[in-house]
């Protein structure tokens, strides 16, 4: 931690409850001292109840906050959702503002606003080499011939019975070999 001076607001990480980083980041912006950052994405996600939305936290279990440590570190180590402060033995490190307010460009462009919501989308062009990761052509690669995102489907070709044959299947149903997640 910086020590020049301690009464200036300074960047913490705080730790939060399991699953209740929302609601930790809701009760310490509550606070007018507090300066609260908890980024979120948004995707679709398949699953037995079949496509739907998921959120969750960009840093599961954390926050960033910024506020006077000697002032209100018992305020928000007591907030609801926060089990604490991130701590190095006794010593309670800060986080540099330059790299917190680049965090924030940075979602704040990927998120359109300062709603700290990012929609992740799969990237998907035609060309690319995808894996089938269920139904009846498990584990089969082929070649995306097109994108139909009205619909969430793709076209593939694949080898089939010794011959490419173009099959529709579920946008959430292939795999993107080699393919880095989305940059933020």
């Amino acid at each position: 931690m910086n020590q020049t001076d301690p009464n200036i607001p300074r960047w913490f990480c705080v730790r939060t409850q399991t699953k209740r980083e929302h609601i930790a980041a809701k009760h310490l912006r509550e606070m007018e001292e507090i300066e609260v950052f908890c980024p979120r994405i948004k995707y679709r996600k398949a699953t037995r109840r079949g496509k739907i939305w998921w959120l969750e936290p960009l840093f599961p279990g954390y926050l960033l906050a910024k506020f006077d440590l000697f002032e209100m570190e018992r305020t928000v180590t007591f907030c609801q959702g926060v089990r604490g402060l991130v701590r190095f033995g006794s010593e309670i490190p800060d986080v540099p503002e330059i790299f917190v307010r680049s965090l924030i460009e940075q979602v704040s462009q990927q998120a359109g606003d300062k709603n700290e919501l990012i929609t992740v989308a799969p990237e998907i062009s035609v060309g690319d080499e995808v894996e089938i990761a269920h139904g009846p052509f498990q584990g089969m690669t082929g070649t995306i011939q097109a994108v139909i995102p009205a619909t969430e489907r793709v076209n593939v070709l694949l080898e089939f019975l010794g011959q490419l044959q173009p099959v529709n299947l579920d946008l959430f149903s292939i795999l993107l070999p080699g393919k880095p997640f989305p940059k933020f």
